[in-house]
């Protein structure tokens, strides 16, 4: 099951897909030698996948759609404030918006990461006084001043 798991990550992650479609993902078949996974065992692997920490259904009830965990909460909180003291963004704000898709943030861990999961990275770091977040007009608007 690690190699499902490597694999899974290192693919979506590479194509920098959020969301696994349970029944829609080509790394289920093997044309070349005609094989493919039965609906059961994509469901372990799937399930394994969650176990370790890399995704989440996005549809619990009825399991289509894992968004795809590019990095733990844990791990991009630490991304964002290396990068926030790198850049000299420490008692500066910044946007949402320009963490997701700003020009200072190319090849970034976080780069175009989803922004439910950019959101609970931001708020481990204000849980650990390492940032305070401010409402904007937008969700994409909202600004984040690092400590």
């Amino acid at each position: 099951m690690g190699l499902w798991r490597d694999l899974i990550l290192k693919y979506h992650t590479e194509l920098r897909i959020k969301t696994l479609v349970v029944h829609d993902c080509p790394l289920w078949k093997n044309p070349g030698i005609g094989r493919e996974l039965d609906n059961e065992s994509i469901m372990a692997v799937i399930e394994d996948f969650i176990k370790g920490g890399h995704g989440e259904w996005e549809d619990p009830d009825v399991r289509t759609r894992c968004r795809i965990l590019w990095r733990k909460p844990e791990q991009l909180a630490s991304d964002i404030y290396d990068w926030a003291e790198a850049n000299g963004y420490i008692n500066s704000v910044c946007t949402v918006y320009e963490l997701h898709s700003g020009e200072d943030i190319n090849g970034m861990s976080f780069e175009g990461a989803d922004e439910e999961l950019l959101r609970r990275a931001l708020s481990i770091l204000e849980d650990q006084g390492k940032c305070t977040i401010f409402k904007g007009d937008t969700s994409s608007e909202d600004g984040i001043k690092f400590f």
